[in-house]
């Protein structure tokens, strides 16, 4: 498959990148705030405009010479998103007019013998189009006004102008990825092990709580298989969560984990090793409760000092009595900083995702639910009984089925648990959460 045209959007901070970047996609998908450096790292979208699709990267704003070590990271992430790219936009803030940064920006960006698309942002009306002129002294080609706030000015011509070499695109295939979605509180790792996967610098990574402030999707193929690895925002408790750029982040990672077919939930081992959190437990409930696939990575193993034959066994057990619910989900024990078993997170998932997307025959589920019935019948309620008439699956991801019942009241939920192991014992669904709903038909002939 013919890989799109990517083109990178670079410039300094707060000159309305993102702003521009959702735009382009339709979508707020980028955090927009007008605190410098709110995206850090480079995040891809696809965009189409006139049957032609490309890859836009988004990156941070660039400050050179800045010795913040966040700020030197993002310029790290700009400059890698300018290597990737086959084209640039070199973005400009046209009410602040030329500055010294860029300037320097303009210097770096010539050196990458890129074609480069100068776009003055925040030209809001043609009474400012003369503003535009003093950006022909940065020397990287004729300066299109724009407007990204409002999507007028010169966008459409801008677009016009990058692709104008790519082609159209009648018959893109898409290659099938499964995507998953890296989830966990703040800290516990999940940018080390995005970055140790991919073999990149691709993700920030800081001891700064809540470096990745937005949800960062990498294409990745591993024996034959692709993936799209989403990295998100740690989410932490709602009361420690500040109100704005903060509370988007934590909305966008849950957002992703609603659109992912498996999530890893990272755990910290060195926190874990004395009790799950709370907040880890209530990660791995939502993550339940959208239906998702689940694999947890229990991160940083390498730190657990005088580990012995029977650790894992211990942590095993740990984990089943304090998170019981989550017993049918594979464990594995990493490090992202040893890339210790970091492999066996691909095996997993796809394991799990073959799982998510299992489909039994109708015959077969009907002879294991009768069966469990004759085992072990439910307890009459007022002199009544739940009849099971008919079992049928009625979707995937995941797995779904449907019972027809003489009277839904009567299947109470610990019948249902039961129901769904029996389910589980007989044709695995590990790591995906087993959907049972009720048809009532009558039972009267």
């Amino acid at each position: 498959m013919e890989r799109k045209p990517i083109v990178a959007i670079v410039g300094r901070p707060n000159v309305g990148k993102s702003t521009f970047v959702n735009r382009l996609v339709g979508k707020r998908q980028s955090i927009v705030d007008d605190l410098p450096g709110v995206t850090r790292d480079r995040i891809y979208f696809d965009v189409e405009w006139q049957n032609k699709q490309f890859t836009v990267i988004d990156t941070g704003g660039i400050v050179p010479g800045d010795d913040d070590d966040i700020m030197l990271s993002i310029y790290d992430q700009a400059k890698i998103a300018c290597d990737e790219a086959d084209k640039i936009i070199f973005v400009v803030d046209g009410i602040d007019g030329v500055t010294p940064v860029d300037e320097d920006i303009a210097n770096i960006l010539r050196q990458s013998d890129k074609p480069i698309f100068l776009a003055v942002n925040k030209v809001d009306s043609h009474n400012q189009i003369t503003m535009i002129s003093d950006f022909y002294s940065l020397a990287v080609g004729e300066p299109i006004a724009i407007s990204a706030l409002h999507g007028s000015g010169g966008v459409g011509d801008l677009l016009d102008e990058i692709t104008q070499d790519f082609k159209v695109d009648t018959d893109v295939v898409e290659e099938f990825a499964i995507k998953l979605a890296i989830v966990g509180r703040p800290n516990a790792g999940k940018s080390s092990i995005v970055n140790a996967l991919l073999g990149e610098k691709r993700v920030i990574v800081s001891d700064v709580s809540g470096t990745t402030r937005d949800s960062i999707d990498s294409r990745f193929n591993y024996n034959d298989q692709e993936y799209v690895i989403i990295d998100t925002a740690g989410i932490r408790k709602k009361a420690k969560v500040d109100y704005g750029i903060e509370k988007f982040a934590v909305d966008r990672a849950i957002s992703s984990i609603r659109e992912c077919d498996v999530a890893l939930l990272v755990i910290d081992a060195t926190e874990a090793i004395n009790g799950i959190s709370d907040q880890d437990k209530k990660i791995a409930s939502i993550i339940t409760e959208a239906g998702k696939g689940m694999v947890i990575a229990i991160n940083k193993w390498d730190l657990i000092e005088d580990k012995k034959s029977n650790t894992v066994n211990k942590f095993e057990k740990k984990l089943e009595n304090e998170i019981p619910f989550l017993s049918y989900i594979p464990k594995i024990y990493i490090s992202a900083v040893t890339h210790q078993r970091l492999n066996n997170i691909f095996t997993r998932v796809n394991e799990v995702y073959q799982e998510y997307v299992k489909r039994v025959s109708t015959g077969l589920l009907n002879k294991v639910v009768n069966e469990a019935y004759a085992l072990n019948p439910p307890q009459t309620i007022k002199n009544r009984r739940l009849k099971i008439m008919y079992s049928t699956q009625a979707a995937t991801e995941p797995p779904t089925f449907v019972l027809f019942v003489n009277d839904e009241k009567l299947l109470k939920d610990h019948y249902k648990r039961y129901l769904e192991n029996k389910l589980r014992e007989a044709f695995g669904f590990i790591g995906t959460p087993v959907r049972i709903s009720l048809r009532q038909r009558s039972d009267k002939k």
